[in-house]
């Protein structure tokens, strides 16, 4: 009788316990926190990333290993690693996402990073400084780095004429590391440097710079600037300088004719020569999709940083996929280290060993096609490591 009233409370304990317990994973939605740009003077930026994370989950439904997917939006406003750092403990500590996607700007990835790590998060960063997946284990990027473009664009710029070359970047990490990558790989090549300038980078004032590149007389001029109303600016200033006119040819990273600038700068970003990992000509049906998804909520056309979030999505996906929907940080980060995917932009994987992204890198011209300006691949350096 005792052994019997025993075994009838201890199920009944169990069935209270399971009655009470938290639903399974599968039952919860999977929570994903982007922090980036939605207001300010790079606004563009989080409009690119929300609308490609969207196109993501429309061309792949919003559910993944059962769990419906909620992105959950936070605006820092453009460079403020002070919002950045608030915006990733909300929504860490409260809102309890599964992952961090954006952080668009290095100061802002970095200041982001110790959260991630506290709380075992895995943070899908799209800043293009090198060091930035050094700055926490739980930090992967789906973008890409300056020296990743950079360094091939020096290449291509040696092997074709370019002898003397001048170059104007942003004074901040990328543009640090896109005149040291541009730098050394051009000098290993036998160019020359007639000159380099840091310029600030929250100024749009760019004539006096361009006049010292103009009066250095180079072959050409190699340039980095960050966000689309910059490269608007800039562009603006250098074809008042009459370089054309000169001679003096214009190269740089695709950041300075990104298809978000190109239909505003116009005309005079013809025949310019980037090094970038993405156009929104590139020739796939899985980019004509991304295109068309993109297009569908109101965009003219997706750009490079849509891709970094549109791949970030694939990331996530691919590894909760993997882990049965089980968002542990750790094992969500082990799941990504080393995945190959197909992307809107060409194959990539994630380095294993630095979780940092590996992908072909196009060198592109701006033409006409169809009478609208976009970046026309014609050369491409395959597999290339972040640096």
């Amino acid at each position: 009788m005792k052994l019997r009233l025993r075994s009838c409370l201890a199920s009944c304990i169990l069935a209270a316990t399971a009655a009470h317990a938290p639903a399974h994973a599968a039952d919860k939605p999977l929570k994903i926190g982007v922090v980036t740009e939605f207001s300010g003077t790079y606004a563009s930026a989080g409009q690119s990333i929300e609308s490609a994370m969207r196109a993501y989950m429309k061309l792949n439904g919003d559910t993944v290993a059962g769990r419906k997917v909620e992105l959950i939006l936070r605006d820092t406003g453009g460079i403020s690693p002070e919002n950045a750092r608030r915006y990733a403990q909300e929504l860490v500590t409260r809102d309890k996402v599964d992952a961090l996607v954006g952080f668009n700007f290095t100061p802002n990835a970095l200041a982001a990073a110790p959260i991630a790590t506290a709380a075992k998060t895995p943070m899908i960063a799209l800043a293009a400084t090198a060091i930035v997946t050094e700055k926490s284990p739980y930090i992967v990027r789906t973008a890409f780095t300056l020296g990743q473009t950079s360094a091939p664009m020096a290449t291509w710029a040696a092997r074709n004429g370019i002898k003397r070359v001048f170059s104007l970047v942003s004074d901040y990490g990328p543009g640090h590391d896109a005149a040291q990558a541009f730098k050394d790989a051009f000098t290993a090549a036998g160019g020359q440097m007639a000159g380099e300038i840091r310029m600030p980078v929250s100024g749009m004032e760019f004539a006096p710079f361009l006049q010292r590149a103009r009066d250095a007389r180079a072959d050409a001029i190699f340039v980095f600037v960050p966000g689309s109303e910059a490269a608007i600016a800039f562009m603006k200033a250098y074809n008042e300088r009459g370089f054309k006119q000169a001679g003096i040819r214009l190269i740089g990273t695709g950041d300075l004719v990104d298809d978000d600038s190109l239909p505003a700068i116009g005309d005079v970003a013809l025949d310019t020569v980037t090094a970038h990992h993405y156009s929104a000509a590139h020739d796939s049906d899985l980019n004509r999709a991304f295109v068309k998804a993109v297009q569908a909520q109101g965009r003219k056309r997706p750009n490079f940083i849509g891709v970094g979030a549109y791949d970030a999505m694939a990331v996530i996906y691919a590894a909760v996929k993997k882990t049965g929907g089980d968002t542990d940080g750790d094992k969500l980060v082990a799941a990504m280290e080393g995945l190959k995917l197909d992307s809107p932009r060409g194959p990539i994987s994630i380095d294993p060993a630095t979780r940092d992204i590996v992908q072909d890198i196009y060198i592109r011209k701006v033409q006409k096609v169809g009478g609208e300006l976009y970046n026309v691949e014609f050369d491409k350096i395959e597999a290339v490591k972040a640096r």
